[in-house]
């Protein structure tokens, strides 16, 4: 999930949230629940923003689903911008993004 920080917020691009289906998969609709229940602001068509006091939490969330083997892998980490840092209590569920090859 393409991942940015501002002022201590970070921000989840909207396009890489989980998305809520009526009909789909319990795990991936716990997922969205739990995510969003945690986010301090997840608007629809908006970046999800999650205060730095949930950091830890999120982390622990993030590492949760990603053990329990039903979510991909790009679905549960975290991708900064190569020049960005990868704060701390994120770094167990954070990696940066591959460079965009230049056309």
């Amino acid at each position: 999930m393409r991942a940015k920080i501002r002022n201590q917020v970070l921000f989840i691009h909207q396009d890489d949230v989980p998305p809520y289906k009526k009909q789909g998969s319990m795990v991936r609709n716990s997922y969205f629940w739990a995510l969003k229940s945690i986010a301090d602001r997840a608007g629809f068509y908006k970046d999800w923003e999650f205060d730095e006091t949930v950091w830890i939490a999120l982390a622990r969330m993030l590492m949760s689903f990603t053990e329990s083997g039903y979510l991909g892998y790009r679905e549960t980490t975290l991708e900064f911008h190569p020049e960005h840092m990868i704060p701390s209590e994120l770094k167990t569920v954070a990696t940066w993004s591959e460079p965009q090859a230049e056309e």
